[in-house]
């Protein structure tokens, strides 16, 4: 059994015990979490689309994270102006529980 959810703005193909990297939740480790905007799913070829779906899907915090360093260089040729800029993104780390 398999679910599309959109988390954070993004959307995820999701099964049971499954851990992903989602944009930065608000919540501590241990904590569970429900997302119930669940746009697909997928139980033994039964498969449900759209305003039909009725699931929810139950994850626990592992933790956060940051992203690999990001680098934005900019420069204007013969005007000796360069700029550069980094950032790193923030990431929880979810375990998806249970797709009910």
């Amino acid at each position: 059994m398999f679910a599309v959810v959109k988390i954070a703005g993004q959307q995820f193909k999701v099964q049971k015990d499954q851990e992903i990297f989602v944009q930065q939740l608000q919540g501590n480790i241990g904590d569970k979490v429900e997302f119930s905007d669940v746009l697909l799913t997928d139980n033994a070829g039964a498969l449900t689309v759209g305003t039909d779906v009725k699931s929810v899907v139950k994850a626990e915090i592992l933790g956060h994270v940051q992203g690999e360093k990001v680098i934005a260089f900019k420069m204007k040729r013969r005007k000796g102006f360069r700029k550069k800029i980094g950032h790193r993104t923030h990431f929880t780390k979810i375990k998806i529980n249970e797709i009910a």
